[in-house]
């Protein structure tokens, strides 16, 4: 029987790659799903694609906005994703002190104005559900301030959660996802990393965005789940 007959599941971060997926996941196991964006033409797309109820185009860095799009929804919600707010690399004596402020704290500030906003109007034993990622296992050159920006997100995490009880807060720490971001990212050197990770990860190919979908969906139906993080990442960390 599918899992989330009767739910809501909103994805702030929703018209492409790991939000995408997930809102197609949700969707597929018999939720309503809202998706959300910052360019409402490719919310159109995204939720003709996954059969999604409501989409709303904002920025995900504006509290107004955020305040303004839980007011806009009616009736209750159990399940929030937020994907919104990528990695910025490179290093870091050449970010000026406003990049840098902005790395450090986006992740923390995206998800306490969503949990401002949302948990007056979630069910009991739903999910506030966060991404990041696994670059504060290993601090290596390239990762920059990355290592950092993630390093602060499972105690974070684990400290909403108790605030925001019942409603539960988890963490899925991620690494390497073959996503449209990746791609611009990495540019003509992604078929390398590609080739790089099936012959040296654990599981012998590349994660992609319904991998992590599928995890997200699973933590969305475990009620005994919170405060936790989960990674995601093919035994990467294991290889480095």
């Amino acid at each position: 029987m599918p899992e989330l007959v009767g739910q809501t599941v909103v994805v702030i971060g929703g018209s492409a790659g790991i939000g995408l997926e997930t809102a197609r996941r949700a969707g597929a196991e018999g939720a309503g799903v809202v998706i959300t964006g910052r360019d409402q033409g490719r919310l159109d797309r995204a939720a003709q694609e996954v059969g999604a109820w409501r989409t709303a185009a904002f920025d995900a860095t504006d509290p107004a906005a955020v305040a303004a799009f839980f007011e806009s929804l009616d009736g209750p919600i159990d399940h929030v994703l937020i994907t919104a707010g990528g990695p910025r690399y490179g290093p870091m004596l050449e970010m000026d002190p406003a990049e840098v402020r902005a790395v450090l704290t986006d992740h923390v500030t995206i998800a306490l104005d969503v949990a401002r906003n949302a948990a007056p109007q979630m069910r009991p034993g739903g999910t506030l559900l966060l991404m990041g990622g696994t670059g504060a296992r290993q601090v290596r050159r390239g990762l920059g301030i990355v290592s950092a920006a993630t390093a602060v997100l499972p105690p974070f995490t684990a400290a909403l959660a108790l605030e925001l009880a019942p409603v539960r807060v988890n963490l899925i720490a991620a690494g390497f996802v073959d996503t449209p971001l990746s791609a611009a990212l990495l540019g003509d050197q992604i078929e390398e990393r590609r080739a790089e990770l099936r012959a040296t990860l654990p599981i012998g190919r590349v994660i992609g965005p319904a991998d992590v979908a599928a995890l997200a969906v699973h933590i969305m139906t475990n009620t005994a789940l919170t405060g936790a993080t989960y990674d995601i990442d093919g035994g990467q960390q294991f290889t480095l």
